[in-house]
């Protein structure tokens, strides 16, 4: 599979995620710049999630609907076309990293999908159901690592 370009202005892959984008800060989504979108992209899915909070990977954030060109998305913006999904806090949109105080630093997963129709999915699907949905639609992805500690 063919791989997405996915970066970030506000942290390195593997890096410490900025507390201004922790839910018990300003609880922005930070900035993200994609590129190499296949041509033959109906749209893209972002998933963050975290899978060490628990037996299955949490939602921090679902966005579908993605313009395959739009190239990326400002700090605490919606990707165009995006449509936000609930999260594993049960609101709508970003919900930022609140790791048990004291514990190791969770890895939080910002994954791309180029896919090559829209997913279908639950009304407020877990990250093991985005993944099933999408699997044999993907035409391309891109993955970088934060972590947060608090």
């Amino acid at each position: 599979m063919a791989g997405i370009m996915l970066r970030s202005t506000a942290f390195n892959d593997h890096d410490q995620l900025p507390g201004r984008f922790a839910r018990g800060d300003a609880n922005v989504s930070p900035p993200l710049q994609w590129a190499d979108v296949p041509d033959s992209a109906q749209e893209l899915v972002l998933l963050v999630e975290d899978p060490d909070a628990g037996r299955e990977p949490f939602v921090h954030w679902l966005v579908t609907g993605i313009t395959p060109e739009s190239g990326g998305v400002a700090e605490g913006a919606v990707p165009d076309g995006g449509r936000e999904w609930p999260n594993g806090f049960g609101g709508a949109g970003w919900g930022g990293p609140r790791p048990p105080q004291g514990e190791e630093a969770h890895r939080y997963f910002f994954r791309l999908y180029a896919v090559d129709r829209p997913l279908e999915l639950p009304a407020e699907p877990s990250a093991g159901e985005v993944h099933r949905a999408l699997a044999g639609r993907e035409l391309a992805s891109g993955t970088m690592v934060g972590t947060y500690r608090r």
